[in-house]
């Protein structure tokens, strides 16, 4: 297990979409595919690769070269998704650009992720490197030509792991087993002769003062893992390097392994991680070593926190004589369910330190270490492998004074328990003359090595240390840097660079800029920084991001045009912002006539067949009634809105006694009644739904966990059990089903949005409002993601945030395809202003007029690139839709979305009595569905805009192309 997990790759999965993709023989040997598509009619091969591996001073710098072919007709997009081992960082990226290698440039994520998916959609050739979690990445690749190639080129570096035996060198061969033919170029400066760990098919021999290999053949001919142990230096050594003008240093400094066994505590904190993505740990080794712990204390109490989508109320268990088998019976029957609210429990005064088990994902609700009382200490046990984050973990215990312990599977019970028992390692400090930022990385301490990094001010400098001796004395020593050997290369600038990225991930939320700012320049691959290759100088420009050699002399010469460019572009927006403002409000201003339409328009001809394509919006000019105003106001006052009829969510007796005793708006007469709604529920007809309904309720909870390995990575199967649950009344039950979305597809915000939307449902904003932050995060390009952030803190009290969320959709400038969204994030603005009264100074004094609705109805969707309508028939039997943007008693229809997410608005000031129809038409989609569905969601307020205003939020999924749905019905009166 040990040689696996220190291999570059622990497992490869190439698919390819558009077309779609299959996972290689070889990724379905060694990892379950994240994300699963449609598989295409032959899949892309690895034609060939080459692998060039240097080592020097501890050090590695590992380049693949890969080269795929398509043995298919049509043009696919690619992606390589592949876990890398703990230390390890992705530094570099280079695609074929018209069959030269172009070096990929560091981004933010954000926009790495929007670039790429603008490009992909002209069909030019953008190619994108991505951390997703933990330490996993997916690199994206399009096009893969027709019976073309593509190539790609990777750069991994990483501070060898330090072991008893010496340092651990291994080749990620699993990224070219499947490989027709494969060339392998090794070297490495090493003190000694170093010994092979795994077959011995590869033998390195002393040459030029390094140790030298080559080799080549197909992939078939190579094992599964081949690496050697490097013996360590024997005395303290130190080299420098050079990046970008800056010279840094590296030392290494043995220090004695500490024997002593530290005093122990009586009351433990056991906090245990029992979400889903915890299935994947190593649970036998975690319970070993746990039985190592609880004897040696003896005699004590553990209090039990069991984290998932919340923190369960602790338990308290007794230790007797070392007997803890209550806590290991209960610990071996719990389910692992639930997404991962790591920081969802609060230190007691009464507990002498605690111990985290977990695998540091932290993706659900609060995720920030709790604060530790005073001379509390905070452990965390983890596994290795590429779904741990043990950065976070690491950056946890650093600041609780305890350690982290990585279980490489059951072989290292021994050595981890031994080392939670004894005293942490001797805390090495570090200061010097001509040096800055100094990290003193103690990670290998209980190897009995520590790295202490820094950059170099002056070549001649000198760096003292205080080590701990064997005894516990402190000894002083001097290291002058002048006698540093050097690499010559960027290896240590890297390594030192990589050991503040760790650092600072300590408060990762507030050191996120210094953590960006670093990333890009170093071009580290992580949670907030992308590797992107674009193909031409036009499209770096139209984006905003500088090249890698050699575009970058016209790139600088022609940007700072482009600025003054899009500073007029952004002023001319809000100008024509605030005339189509201008526009909606003479509509709202107007009198529409209320009585019956003209003969012309009968029902028969209002109701006709859709046209096939939307025509132009209409003039200004068509907002203008017929009728007087004198008398559409009469018409107007006469008229109340008494009630809605939905088939979505039960409104309570309670909701509508609160409603009435809210008192109206002067705007209200025309307004007066009350929103009520009765929904009849989805229901799937799969197997398992059938068998989850035949159940007892108190029986679902226990049948979806049996069904659940079947259906893993389904959401729609999620969804359909989170409904139940909450049709049985089971709500915390339900919602931690529900939070699985979070465990899956990493980083997918198709799902993420989902969940959100569910929760806004389930009136849980609390829980929304940081998931679509998330969703913020990947997709800051769509204004649904300010918007849909703005409405769950809105509905989470938060006004401020609010305001400012629905501002960033009003003033920033959006693809085309989403015109429209600003005029219906602007009358939500207004309408918060209205009714909270928060500070406003920050929106163009234009767009603050509110205008109150008596009917308001919105449909957005979670599919990109699919096209849903929202149909509004009126008692008129006139249909407001998209070729009908304006009715004739003054129903208006916002702009068609045809390419995804919506949202689409209907607006009425004052309606007319009778019955109101609202249907949904799945018009068709050209994205692969995230859910087995289109899921819809629709917010239907009465009063809106006023200090009555009544919302609810119906969520409904559609399967089927031009699938329509009558949602509901309002009656007025």
């Amino acid at each position: 297990m040990d040689s696996v997990l220190r291999g570059i790759g622990l497992g490869l999965l190439l698919w390819v979409g558009g077309g779609a993709g299959v996972p290689t023989a070889a990724a379905q040997r060694v990892v379950e595919p994240l994300l699963k598509v449609a598989g295409a009619e032959q899949p892309v091969q690895l034609e060939q690769a080459r692998i060039d591996s240097h080592v020097a001073a501890g050090l590695a710098e590992t380049r693949i070269e890969l080269v795929f072919r398509n043995p298919n007709r049509r043009v696919l997009e690619g992606a390589l998704e592949f876990p890398l081992a703990e230390g390890q960082q992705v530094t570099a990226f280079a695609l074929d650009i018209d069959g030269v290698l172009r070096d990929a440039v560091p981004v933010p994520k954000a926009q790495g992720r929007q670039v790429f998916e603008a490009i992909e959609r002209r069909r030019v050739d953008p190619g994108l490197l991505e951390q997703t979690a933990g330490n996993q990445f997916r690199l994206r690749i399009y096009p893969i030509p027709a019976l073309g190639t593509r190539r790609v080129a990777l750069t991994v570096r990483e501070a060898l792991p330090v072991g008893r035996e010496g340092l651990r060198w291994t080749l990620p061969l699993q990224f070219v087993g499947q490989a027709s033919a494969v060339q392998l170029q090794l070297d490495a400066v090493a003190t000694g002769v170093p010994v092979t760990h795994g077959p011995p098919t590869l033998a390195l021999a002393l040459r030029d003062g390094a140790w030298r290999a080559q080799w080549q053949g197909s992939g078939r001919q190579l094992p599964d893992q081949l690496g050697w142990t490097l013996p360590l230096p024997r005395g303290l050594d130190a080299v420098r390097g050079d990046f970008d003008g800056d010279h840094y240093v590296m030392v290494q400094v043995p220090v004695p392994v500490q024997t002593r066994q530290r005093t122990l505590p009586h009351r433990v904190g056991l906090l245990w991680d029992a979400s889903g993505s915890a299935r994947h740990r190593d649970t036998a080794a975690e319970l070993a070593l746990l039985q190592r712990y609880f004897a040696a204390i003896g005699n004590g109490e553990v209090q039990l926190t069991v984290l998932r989508d919340r923190a369960e109320p602790a338990r308290r268990f007794a230790i007797r004589n070392g007997d803890w088998s209550a806590l290991r019976r209960y610990l071996e029957a719990l389910a692992y369910d639930g997404a991962s609210a790591l920081g969802d429990w609060t230190a007691q005064p009464d507990i002498d330190e605690y111990l985290l088990v977990s695998d540091g994902l932290a993706n659900y609700g609060k995720r920030e270490r709790p604060a530790l009382r005073p001379n509390q200490r905070l452990y965390a046990l983890s596994g290795a492998g590429a779904r741990t984050d043990n950065d976070r973990l690491r950056a946890w215990v650093g600041a609780g004074q305890g350690q982290l312990l990585v279980l490489n599977g059951g072989h290292d019970v021994d050595s981890m328990a031994a080392r939670l028992l004894r005293d942490n390692p001797g805390n090495v400090q570090a200061e010097g003359d001509g040096l800055s930022d100094l990290i003193v990385d103690a990670d290998r301490a209980g190897q009995g090595w520590v790295r202490v990094l820094a950059r170099m001010q002056n070549a001649n400098g000198v760096l003292r240390l205080q080590v701990p001796g064997a005894d516990g004395s402190r000894q002083t020593l001097t290291v002058p840097l002048a006698q540093a050997r050097d690499t010559g290369g960027a290896l240590v600038a890297h390594a030192w660079a990589d050991a503040r990225r760790r650092e600072l991930a300590a408060d990762a939320a507030g050191n996120r800029a210094a953590i960006q700012a670093l990333s890009q320049r170093f071009g580290l691959v992580g949670a907030d920084t992308s590797l992107l290759v674009l193909e031409t100088l036009d499209d770096y420009l139209r984006y905003g991001i500088r090249p890698a050699a050699p575009l970058q002399r016209d790139y600088d010469r022609l940007h700072a045009v482009k600025l003054d460019d899009e500073a007029s572009a952004r002023r001319t927006r809000l100008d024509t912002l605030a005339r189509q403002f201008a526009e909606r409000e003479h509509w709202w201003n107007r009198a529409w006539p209320k009585g019956a339409p003209p003969a012309a328009a009968s029902s028969k001809q209002l109701m006709a067949p859709m046209p096939a394509a939307a025509p132009a919006p209409p003039a200004p000019a068509m907002m203008v009634a017929a009728e007087s105003a004198q008398r559409e106001r009469a018409e107007a006052a006469s008229t109340t809105l008494d009630r809605v009829v939905l088939t979505a969510a039960r409104r309570t007796q309670a909701d509508a006694a609160a409603e009435m005793a809210v008192e109206g708006d002067a705007d209200d007469r025309a307004n007066q009644g009350g929103l009520r709604i009765t929904v009849a529920a989805w229901e799937p007809d799969s197997a398992y739904a059938r068998r989850l309904r035949a159940a007892r309720p108190e029986a679902v909870y226990a049948l979806y966990l049996q069904e659940r390995e079947q259906h893993a990575d389904s959401s729609a199967f999620y969804l359909d059990v989170a409904d139940m649950l909450f049709a049985h009344g089971q709500r915390d039950l339900a919602l931690r089903v529900l939070s699985n979305l979070a465990e899956m597809q990493l980083e997918n915000r198709h799902v993420l949005r989902v969940l959100g939307y569910r929760l806004m449902q389930a009136k849980a904003p609390a829980l929304a409002v940081p998931v679509f932050r998330d969703v913020l995060a990947l997709g800051e390009e769509e204004p649904q993601s300010f918007r849909d952030l703005a409405l769950a803190l809105e509905a989470d009290n938060q006004p401020q945030a609010a305001l400012a969320a629905f501002n960033q959709v009003v003033v920033r400038p959006w693809d085309e395809r989403f015109d429209g969204i600003s005029l219906i994030a602007l009358d939500e603005l207004t309408t918060l202003v209205a009714r909270t009264g928060v500070d406003a100074r920050a929106v163009d004094p234009r767009l603050r007029r509110p205008m109150p609705l008596d009917l308001r109805v919105v449909l957005s969707w979670d599919s990109d690139n699919s096209d849903m309508d929202l149909w509004v028939t009126d008692p008129n039997g006139e249909r407001a839709y998209y070729g009908n943007r304006l009715t004739f008693q003054g129903g208006q229809m916002s702009r068609d979305f045809t390419g995804g997410y919506g949202p689409e608005q209907f607006s009425l000031r004052q309606a007319k009595p009778g019955r109101y129809k609202v249907e949904a038409n799945y018009f068709g989609s050209r994205e692969q569905l995230v859910t087995g569905a289109t899921t819809l969601t629709l917010r239907l307020s009465t009063h809106w805009g006023s200090r009555r205003q009544q919302d609810q939020q119906v969520t409904l999924r559609l399967k089927d192309s031009a699938d329509t749905v009558l949602v509901g019905e309002f009656d007025v009166r």
